[in-house]
């Protein structure tokens, strides 16, 4: 430091040899490159010039060695007692520094080790410890004789920073002349290590609107050399900044640590949403010219705030729904947003301000567009409302931030247009409720059943119609809705319930396209006293000789109260016999006691009239009959006999049942007898006049072809021969055997038919035929049917033209083959008729 120079004064630097060194603007020396220094001292100048007054002043620097220790003898000892002792005072040895990287000769000397015992003894030097005789083995070297300690290769001292040794001399027999010294080898560090970032490419991010001094993000890099030398010593600046908008130093960096800060105001999302900037990393506390440095990218986005509110791109919107319409959308608001789409400060919410004091729209927001969709959720009267202008307003999900000048809200209008369609008409009251006693007679105006088409401002007329009326009781006037009855109310049909009759109408009004509502009229009717009691049960059992002799029966009316019970039971007058058998005795309203007068009655049914009068205003009486069965009974008073309650004679309907039932039996057996003789005939015509001595079987056989002529010739014709004219049984394989094929056994018998047999011979013929094939096990089913593709040639059987005489070649009546049916009709044809 020129420390006489003025502080006010701009002093520039310079060396004498700047090739070995230079010098910065604060003064500090560097080395320029690597390089050995001689034993020798080695000078150069400094000098300081005023780079206004061109004042210039000088100084000397002197350097020496990097170690001055050039020789290191192990402590003296002297002897207590005859034995060797250390003598009693410190001895240091300082650490020797070696510059890594060095590019010196090797191996290279660096300090020499001696005992004062040398000049008496001939001794062997040695070192041991990490780096002489234990990994990295060999770095160090000690001549063994001059005690020398060099090192044979470059040291680095980010791998080592320290080595430590430990020196022996022994003499030539191996024993230990000294103790051991310990020798410290410190590598002195050089800038050999650039920085290196952590990261190549940070990112960070800052919210836009954020003050100067707000924190973005921390860059770090590292570096091998010694931190608590320059080389190790860090220093941070941002070399460039892209965009360089609003202004080209929007940020800073702290040079020690590396944070990054904002500068300047100005960060808008909407303008810029990305910053890029080249960090550069410096070692020699970031000194630019002997320094090593690297770079790293730094991306810093800025953040969205809700900082703009959502604007409608139109002051007024326009929208139309037909009337009585939900679910529908009618208006599609839209609105600009700056903000980034998809966040809380983008995102639209609607509200409707004023304009539907009855709740009949909602707004909800499309998540995609953002977009308001006008909704009716209610249904409108094109009658009560025509038109609505809804005032709407639209904000952000969340505030804007403070120090925003714009308003929170933006504001629109919405015109919606009620459009009129044609309703349908609809009935009032609806059910409507009369209340008329049953009984009315056809004809009779119940109530005029009027319908209100809503469409007041179109000129339409309604129509009425009956659409439901499970008893066909009414019919309505078209024009005026009357009611009228067509046939008499009954309130004890089954289509009422618990007095209550529905019937349903259709109104239909005039309309394109015409529209129809339906009312339903619900008649409750009172009961009069139209239905006569009579006796329940229907039928009874009582013994013979009854005790107690008595039987409870009831009534049962199909009216209600007041027209029903309390009811009155009397026996009538005639016939005489049965006040004479009978008495009836009354329990209560509903119900009575009927039990025998006398000891006893003989078995059988017997109906007993009993005549019920009901309590209605005037009452109705019904004389109606209780079967009794009269029975002899066990001990527990139960009829021994198990013939159910049965009619004391049958209808003249039932009657004439049973008889068509029984002729129609009798023809279903008379048919059944006649096809079975039928049948029987029909198999006995089948059989024919068989020759023995040709072997013609018992049946005749039915062929669906006669072949295809000469092109159609390619059978098997084996297939048509009898088997024993084809091969012996024996010696034809297994299962090939035709269905039809006679089995090899003893043939029976066959009845031979006379030269000229008379024709009523030939049923005697036919019959013993029919005997001789039933005991033959050769022959196969007379009502099969053999079925053959081809006829074939060769046939032992002969031909059919050996029917057409007798040995004695006599003429025959044939005739009488027309009565064997269908099956011989060819027969008859070709030997009957004469002698075509």
């Amino acid at each position: 430091m020129f420390t006489d120079c003025g502080a006010q004064r701009r002093i520039k630097y310079e060396t004498s040899n700047p090739t070995d060194f230079r010098i910065d603007g604060d003064g500090v020396i560097f080395a320029a490159r690597t390089f050995d220094i001689s034993p020798k001292q080695t000078k150069f100048f400094v000098y300081a010039q005023d780079e206004e007054t061109q004042d210039l002043w000088q100084v000397t620097v002197k350097i020496s060695g990097s170690f001055e220790v050039k020789e290191i003898t192990f402590p003296p000892q002297r002897k207590h007692n005859g034995f060797l002792q250390r003598q009693k005072r410190d001895w240091v040895i300082p650490p020797i520094n070696v510059p890594e990287n060095s590019r010196g000769s090797f191996p290279q000397d660096l300090v020499r080790i001696r005992s004062d015992r040398d000049k008496n003894l001939s001794l062997r030097y040695s070192v041991t410890g990490p780096g002489a005789d234990q990994p990295p083995i060999g770095v160090f070297i000690i001549h063994p004789v001059s005690g020398q300690l060099s090192v044979t290769k470059p040291l680095d001292r980010e791998q080592i920073a320290i080595f430590h040794l430990r020196a022996h001399a022994v003499d030539v027999n191996g024993n230990q002349v000294e103790n051991p010294i310990d020798i410290v080898i410190n590598v002195i560090d050089m800038n050999d290590n650039r920085p290196e970032f952590l990261h190549q490419i940070w990112n960070g991010s800052i919210s836009e609107g954020s003050k100067p001094g707000s924190y973005v993000m921390t860059l770090t890099a590292i570096d091998r050399d010694d931190a608590k030398q320059p080389n190790g010593m860090l220093r941070y600046q941002i070399l460039s900044q892209t965009p360089d908008t609003p202004s080209s130093n929007m940020f800073t960096i702290n040079n020690e640590t590396g944070d990054i800060i904002t500068l300047a105001a100005g960060l808008d999302r909407e303008k810029v949403q990305r910053y890029t900037l080249i960090i550069q990393a410096t070692d020699m506390e970031g000194n630019p010219t002997y320094g090593l440095s690297n770079t790293a990218t730094a991306v810093i986005s800025v953040t969205d705030v809700n900082d703009n509110p959502p604007e409608f791109t139109s002051m007024t919107f326009y929208g139309e729904v037909p009337e009585n319409r939900v679910d529908i959308v009618v208006a599609n608001l839209t609105v600009t947003d700056k903000d980034q789409p998809h966040t809380t400060a983008w995102n639209t919410v609607y509200r409707i301000v004023s304009g539907d004091a009855t709740g009949r729209f909602a707004i909800r927001t499309e998540p995609n567009s953002n977009d308001g969709m006008v909704t009716v959720v209610k249904p409108i009267d094109f009658e009560t409302n025509r038109m609505f202008v809804l005032t709407v307003a639209a904000e952000n999900q969340v505030p804007l931030i403070k120090g925003i000048h714009h308003p929170p809200q933006s504001t629109a209008t919405v015109s919606i247009t009620i459009i009129d369609v044609n309703e349908s008409p609809y009935f009032s009251p609806n059910p409507k409720l009369i209340r008329q006693e049953e009984g009315l007679m056809p004809g009779s105006v119940l109530v005029t059943f009027n319908a209100q088409d809503p469409d007041r401002y179109m000129q339409q007329t309604v129509r009425y119609s009956k659409l439901s009326d499970p008893a066909n009781w009414l019919k309505i006037d078209p024009m005026i809705g009357q009611i009228t009855t067509i046939a008499v109310l009954d309130r004890e049909s089954m289509y009422v319930k618990n007095n209550m009759y529905n019937a349903t109408f259709l109104a239909t009004d005039s309309g394109i396209p015409p529209m129809s509502g339906t009312g339903t009229l619900q008649i409750y009717l009172l009961d009069i006293n139209d239905n006569a009691p009579q006796v329940f049960p229907r039928e009874v059992e009582i013994c013979e000789r009854p005790d107690p002799n008595a039987i409870n029966i009831t009534a049962v009316d199909a009216d209600i109260n007041p027209n029903a019970g309390p009811f009155i039971f009397e026996l009538p007058f005639s016939p005489l016999d049965i006040k004479k058998n009978w008495t009836i005795t009354r329990i209560n309203g509903d119900h009575a006691q009927l039990s025998l007068k006398i000891s006893s009655l003989d078995d059988g049914i017997y109906n007993i009239p009993i005549q019920i009068t009901d309590s209605g205003n005037p009452s109705l009486s019904n004389t109606s009959y209780l079967r009794v069965k009269v029975c002899s009974c066990d001990m527990n008073g139960y009829c021994s006999g198990v013939a159910p309650i049965i009619g004391t004679g049958l209808g003249t309907g039932a009657i004439i049942a049973i008889l068509l039932c029984i002729i129609i039996l009798l023809t279903l057996v008379l048919m059944f007898v006649v096809w079975m003789k039928r049948r029987d005939k029909e198999r006995q015509a089948k059989q024919l006049l068989i020759d023995p001595e040709d072997d013609v079987r018992d049946n005749i056989l039915k062929y669906d072809e006669e072949g295809g002529g000469e092109e159609d010739q390619d059978y098997d014709l084996s297939q048509l021969q009898q088997p024993d004219t084809v091969e012996p049984d024996t010696i034809k394989p297994v299962g090939i055997r035709r269905m039809d094929e006679r089995p090899i056994h003893a043939e029976p018998q066959y009845p031979i038919r006379s030269a000229a047999p008379h024709p009523g011979d030939i049923g005697d013929f036919i019959n013993e035929g029919l005997k001789a094939a039933d005991n033959d096990p050769t022959a196969p089913p007379y009502d099969s049917l053999l079925v053959f593709d081809y006829e074939g040639s060769g046939s032992t059987a002969g031909s059919l033209s050996s029917l057409n005489s007798s040995s004695s070649g006599g003429e025959q009546d044939y005739d009488y083959l027309n009565d064997w049916g269908p099956r011989f009709k060819k027969l008859a044809d070709m030997y009957g008729g004469g002698d075509d």
